[in-house]
């Protein structure tokens, strides 16, 4: 029996899964997804105080779909011999969709990094909760202005004071200057201190030690700063990107039996830009990938990434959140109504459980406009003419 195999469980694995059962249907064909973890991890939802809720049992929506889950460890892929090697065990495959997410990048030589803590993964996140549970008035370090380190301190001011510090000369620089004033006015409202051009130099037992040698209190030195994909991606491609991430063409395949997904996978969003390490993202590229590994088997034709328009949804706790369109994220809703599409968003990124017939369907909706989403008509229609130019110009890639 051909057997399709996933790494990762998180949600680029988890919707290869589903998109590899989907172009299945009763066709014979083996699909497994191996992972060491029992659930997926809300990765979008991992600021918030308390982590657990952020997690679904994987058993949920893979059993009903047919999908084998095998818990462990990938440390090894032959490409050669189309095979992995899983906490000692070899397991062939006659297509791989590489979906291994990525990772925290460390500081390193940094004194005192033992005592840092991430909101990264479900343990780090448990961790900088029960560190901080039940203390009043907590005073904390947040390294690195971006994406994560922003809804980590505003997250985090509700308990105490906050200090968020950057090597950048402005704050929120990954995002551009599109939602800046936003952004700076809400770290304004909620107290968060700026310290800018200047990162931790050492982490000691209730302080950290800045760049320009001032001395701070700290009850913890929470670490924001960078990912990177799985090491896995070296073992399939020589020529990665900047992020660690596997360069695959349009149908997502990186080599002829091998697909990538997620934050392991450099895939074009449009001729400008590559997708981002993002949940946005995964959940489309797994719907792809794993729909093609298993239509590759089945002499199926396969199906072009088609990402929808690029958002950035960013939450920024006590002052609300706020909600941008387009790559120079132009921001059409924040403070409350904000708050509200935030909060729409981290309901709508769950997937169906318990139902095939549902776990599917959506694994057959690789691109979905919410309705909650505030339009940007002009805009949209505008990049759609420029995306379908774009396909009608480039050969079909195989």
């Amino acid at each position: 029996m051909a057997h399709v195999v996933i790494i990762g469980g998180g949600f680029a694995g988890v919707w290869s899964a589903a998109g590899a059962a989907l172009a299945r249907g009763d066709a014979d064909l083996r699909i497994t997804l191996i992972t060491p973890n029992e659930h997926l991890v809300l990765r979008p939802r991992l600021y918030e105080p308390e982590p657990d809720l952020a997690k679904v049992e994987l058993g949920r929506i893979l059993a009903p779909i047919g999908v084998e889950h095998l818990r462990a460890s990938v440390s090894t892929i032959d490409t050669a011999r189309r095979a992995v090697v899983a906490d000692g065990e070899e397991i062939g495959y006659d297509r791989l969709v590489l979906a291994a997410g990525s990772r925290l990048v460390q500081p390193e030589g940094l004194p005192g990094a033992e005592r840092l803590f991430d909101i990264d993964t479900l343990d780090g996140a448990r961790r900088l909760t029960e560190h901080l549970r039940g203390r009043q008035d907590c005073s904390a370090v947040v390294v690195g202005a971006g994406f994560v380190g922003l809804e980590a301190a505003t997250a985090l001011a509700a308990r105490g004071r906050v200090l968020l510090v950057d090597r950048s000369e402005v704050v929120a620089e990954p995002l551009g200057p599109g939602p800046r004033a936003e952004i700076e006015a809400a770290l304004d409202e909620l107290g968060v201190e700026c310290r800018l051009g200047t990162t931790v130099t050492e982490v000691g037992d209730g302080y950290a030690v800045l760049s320009d040698g001032t001395r701070v209190e700290a009850d913890a030195v929470v670490w924001s700063v960078g990912i990177r994909a799985s090491e896995l991606t070296r073992q399939i491609s020589d020529e990665l990107d900047h992020l660690g991430r596997v360069p695959v063409d349009r149908r997502l395949r990186a080599l002829p039996e091998v697909f990538a997904a997620g934050d392991t996978a450099a895939a074009a969003y449009d001729a400008e830009h590559t997708v981002m390490q993002a949940c946005q993202h995964a959940t489309p590229l797994g719907k792809v990938a794993g729909y093609n590994a298993a239509a590759d088997l089945l002499d199926l034709p396969l199906r072009d990434f088609t990402p929808g328009p690029y958002v950035t949804c960013l939450d920024l706790g006590g002052a609300g959140a706020i909600f941008t369109r387009g790559w120079d994220r132009r921001v059409m809703a924040s403070g409350a109504a904000g708050a509200d599409v935030k909060k729409r968003i981290n309901q709508y990124i769950h997937p169906p459980v318990d139902d095939a017939s549902q776990i599917l369907a959506a694994a057959d909706r690789v691109y979905l406009e919410l309705p909650f989403f505030p339009r940007d008509e002009e805009r949209d229609e505008e990049r759609d003419e420029e995306r379908d130019e774009e396909r009608d110009e480039e050969p079909a890639l195989s």
